[in-house]
């Protein structure tokens, strides 16, 4: 261990030591890692990957209820009855949530 002594300058020339002592081991930074990687649990990462899939998840919807909203509207322009319309909607909207499933699926079964 080593021991650092703590000095304060208040003014040019004047010099205050503080009656406190640093006791720092002598390889600190190689000691401290092992103790942080020993710290470490997987639930950490586990988080980060349900955030992620969370946001991918929130992505989708808004994505397909967009789509939705569009076919909705173009069938409407169309003629259709309203209906009609929100039949064509609920389709798209089911197609979109199926399309990216199957996507996310091929994915996955790609990567591992």
């Amino acid at each position: 261990m080593t021991a650092l002594f703590v000095v304060h300058v208040l003014a040019p020339g004047t010099v205050v030591c503080s009656p406190v002592f640093i006791f720092v081991r002598a390889n600190h930074s190689a000691h401290r890692f092992r103790d942080l990687r020993a710290r470490q649990h997987p639930s950490m990462y586990k988080e980060s990957v349900v955030s992620v899939v969370l946001l991918a998840t929130a992505l989708v919807i808004v994505v397909a209820l967009l789509a939705a909203a569009g076919a909705g509207k173009l069938a409407r322009m169309d003629g259709a009855t309203y209906p009609a319309a929100f039949t064509r909607a609920a389709i798209t909207f089911g197609a979109v949530v199926t399309l990216a499933a199957s996507v996310t699926a091929a994915l996955a079964a790609v990567l591992t």
